[in-house]
């Protein structure tokens, strides 16, 4: 598995946070796709989660993440859809091929990674879906791992 460090720009994203399973990922992306489409924004790259705990700290209805869609033009917060700017990070990061249920160890990998070669990770960690599970195989699906770092 290759980890590499890079430089995530900053980009302006459309956003829900929520509480509970991530059986709901998908109802959450088709609530923030709609919000893009239905304002006529322009979406700039892959979705995206960040996730503030994990199903090893917590039972599945607290879990807390963020679901997000990065986009370009001008729109204003409706309902659970919020907007905010990321900032531009540096991250340690790898790609995951499979299925999303068994990319656990890909996080571990890069949290092992960050800790034998003198990073601190500063926030929580975030994938990047690069395929889309309607139209590509279980095991097909590529997933990007990230977390934010800085040299230490």
């Amino acid at each position: 598995m290759e980890i590499v460090e890079k430089k995530l720009g900053k980009r302006q994203v459309a956003y829900i946070t929520y509480k509970g399973p991530y059986d709901e990922v998908p109802v959450l992306m088709g609530e923030i796709v709609g919000f893009i489409m239905a304002k006529g924004l322009q979406i700039m790259g892959s979705p995206f989660g960040v996730y503030f705990n994990s199903p090893q700290e917590v039972p599945v209805e607290d879990l807390m993440y963020e679901i997000a869609m990065p986009f370009a033009g001008e729109a204003k917060e409706e309902a659970r859809v919020k907007i905010k700017t990321v900032p531009e990070q540096l991250v340690l990061s790898t790609v995951y091929k499979g299925p999303y249920s068994e990319c656990g160890m890909a996080f571990g990998a890069v949290a092992q990674y960050a800790y034998q070669n003198g990073y601190e990770i500063i926030g929580p960690p975030m994938e990047t879906w690069l395929s889309d599970p309607n139209e590509t195989p279980e095991l097909e699906l590529l997933t990007e791992i990230s977390f934010p770092v800085m040299k230490k």
